[in-house]
């Protein structure tokens, strides 16, 4: 080998370590800041499961509940298998990014029915492959069981996923398809699981057609985004501000029956004495007593005790 090619070997194995780095460095660079703070420690307590499918991760929160949990988009959005002795209930399904059935029915062999905790892409994403959905008789509802390929592609918005998307998803034709409501249902409903009975509580605020559900034999309530922890999203057109304070002062008045809280983002599980707090948190938000801070275009957060409220910027009078 002659002088000029073992200088020029000598140099390319040099570089190789500093292209390395510049590689790790870009790659690290690309990593949303919200995706770098995970895993979130609270999981380290709970039990975890194996997942059919790599998009989720799954735990084992109480007897018969499982969360399965999307830690690789924003939203960090969770859905619950309930489990009963005749029938199962999922309470919500995901994205649609990740093949949630697949996870269930590894999980049991029950019939499930689906129950979503509202209507919004990140909660009934696969409500389509299901044969058994109840909904609440609400136009919102109605509208939602449409599909949507605006909102399922906003969740793909530059900075919203973590890590890589499942081998064959198709980000282009990415929407949350049409699903059939096979029973209309109302607040104060119950349904039969088999030795375990779900309550259905009308939460209405966030959307027109939330809902918590309540295993009152258990002590567990299922909150969907009336309470999660982080901030929590009160921004869209379809919000009605007076109305989730009502529901957020009717699910207080729940705490001493409770053992858990179960949220539908971040972390599926909170200590029932959060909602009392909650509400009065809100109280002080509609009283003004709240903390103001400027947030996206059109957005205000208000801040009080530890809680966090993201709205839309008040309208003021001409």
């Amino acid at each position: 080998m002659g002088r000029i090619a073992s200088f020029v070997l000598v140099i390319l194995f040099a570089a190789l370590p500093a292209a390395a780095a510049r590689r790790q460095q870009d790659s690290t660079a690309n990593v949303p800041d919200w995706c770098r703070r995970l895993p979130r420690p609270e999981y380290q307590k709970l039990q975890r499961v194996p997942s059919a499918d790599p998009w989720f991760e799954v735990y084992k929160v109480a007897p018969g509940v499982f969360a399965i949990y999307e830690p690789h988009q924003a939203e960090e959005a969770i859905s619950f298998l309930i489990l009963g002795s005749k029938r199962a209930a999922m309470f919500d399904t995901g994205l649609g990014i990740g093949d949630i059935k697949k996870v269930a029915k590894s999980l049991t062999g029950l019939p499930i029915v689906i129950l979503n905790s509202h209507t919004h892409d990140d909660h009934d994403g696969d409500d389509w492959e299901f044969s058994s959905v109840y909904g609440m008789d609400t136009e919102f509802t109605r509208i939602s069981a449409r599909g949507s390929r605006v909102d399922a592609q906003a969740e793909l918005a530059p900075g919203s996923v973590c890590g890589a998307l499942p081998r064959g998803f198709d980000r282009n034709a990415y929407a949350t398809k049409p699903f059939h409501i096979t029973r209309w249902i109302h607040d104060g409903e119950t349904i039969d699981l088999g030795g375990r009975v779900l309550e259905v509580i009308g939460t209405p605020g966030h959307t027109p057609d939330s809902i918590n559900l309540l295993d009152r034999k258990n002590g567990l309530l299922f909150t969907g985004d009336t309470y999660y922890p982080g901030t929590i999203w009160l921004y869209r057109p379809e919000t009605d501000l007076d109305a989730y304070g009502r529901s957020v002062e009717k699910i207080a008045k729940l705490a001493p029956q409770l053992r858990l809280v179960l949220c539908s983002h971040n972390v599926p599980v909170a200590d029932p004495a959060v909602l009392p707090r909650l509400a009065t948190a809100f109280r002080q938000v509609r009283a003004g007593k709240a903390k103001r801070v400027a947030a996206g275009p059109g957005q205000v957060e208000y801040l009080a005790d530890d809680f966090s409220f993201l709205m839309a910027v008040p309208r003021t009078g001409n």
